[in-house]
């Protein structure tokens, strides 16, 4: 198949476009690997970038989406050869290099990790970045020395992507996990997750005081803004509260009473450029700690005549657990 669909966002001057193209493997970017991509995802990011609602996408035009399963068709790298089952996430692919949407995709041999035996290409994507993300946020308040043992874990945007798997992963491995939601409708949803209890984003989202009551030995938040500063107000004494996102805002209002009064630490949580071994740690950890059926009742399957629609709507709210992406 030389030539296949892509999706493409161009700019002319201030108006962005998005439409379907049919391109040839020569207008792919340089790469060692070249692989048939089969499942995508939409994530937050991918949905500020299919909406120009954030500044995701550096280079112009571009092939959005941030990560793919797929099946190498050739390659020059010396870890991979052709039929190896591959999965990508971050690296810039979708923001300054040709991305997920479309049915072929060139990119470098170092960005791919091969599939985990235990999962399809399927539910790589349904776990996607931002599952691997809720992964490396367990991972780094383990590493903390936070354990189920030591209190409550709160996660915040509990029904989106990263959210959703936080709340799984945490539940399986033994924690008390607080879901914090502003669609709290959802609430037997997030139960079914394992949460055990579910609170209004609403009593988190506006200023707060400096300090407030502890109430959660550790937190994974994907909000950013009020809200990441009131949930370390209310982090107990020697707690942990991990940052991956900023749904609600990149600015941080808060004081230095908690780190300073309670030692609570903030630990910054980087997806996009992490080393592979990182990278293959979450990974593993995600086939031993996910739930597979869980992964299940958190996703939904959409065509790629649905990206630009499911992107509009992750960015507005109105997305429950993970979205999957069927390329090919």
């Amino acid at each position: 198949m030389n030539t296949f669909k892509a999706l493409q966002i161009s700019k002319d001057g201030e108006q962005q476009q998005t439409e379907c193209v049919q391109l040839s493997r020569e207008d792919l970017m340089p790469g060692d690997v070249l692989v048939a991509v089969e499942y995508s995802t939409i994530n937050y990011k991918d949905g500020l970038a299919i909406t120009g609602k954030g500044p995701v996408v550096r280079k112009w035009p571009m092939i959005p989406g941030i990560d793919f399963a797929g099946t190498v068709i050739e390659s020059d790298h010396a870890e991979f050869s052709a039929g190896d089952a591959v999965v990508l996430n971050g690296w810039g692919v979708g923001e300054v290099h040709y991305g997920a949407y479309a049915e072929q995709a060139r990119v470098k041999g170092d960005w791919l990790i091969k599939k985990p035996a235990g999962m399809t290409p399927k539910q790589c994507m349904a776990v996607g970045t931002a599952g691997y993300t809720a992964m490396l946020s367990v991972l780094a308040l383990e590493k903390h020395g936070i354990t189920p043992d030591q209190g409550p874990v709160l996660v915040t945007g509990a029904n989106g992507g990263v959210g959703s798997v936080a709340v799984s992963i945490l539940s399986k491995l033994g924690y008390e996990v607080i879901a914090s939601t502003g669609r709290t409708e959802h609430a037997d949803f997030l139960k079914q997750l394992g949460a055990s209890s579910v609170i209004d984003r609403a009593e988190l989202s506006e200023k707060g005081r400096p300090m407030g009551k502890e109430r959660w030995r550790a937190a994974v938040d994907s909000i950013g803004s009020h809200t990441l500063a009131n949930v370390i107000a209310q982090t107990q004494y020697g707690g942990a509260v991990t940052s991956c996102g900023l749904a609600q805002g990149a600015d941080l209002p808060l004081t230095v009473m908690p780190f300073i009064l309670r030692g609570v630490s903030l630990l910054g949580i980087d997806s996009v450029m992490a080393p592979k071994a990182v990278r293959e740690e979450a990974w593993a950890r995600l086939q031993q700690d996910l739930d597979l059926e869980k992964l299940e009742l958190l996703s939904e399957t959409v065509g790629f005549d649905q990206i630009v629609e499911k992107a509009t709507d992750i960015v507005d709210g109105k997305i429950k657990g993970r979205v999957i992406v069927e390329i090919a």
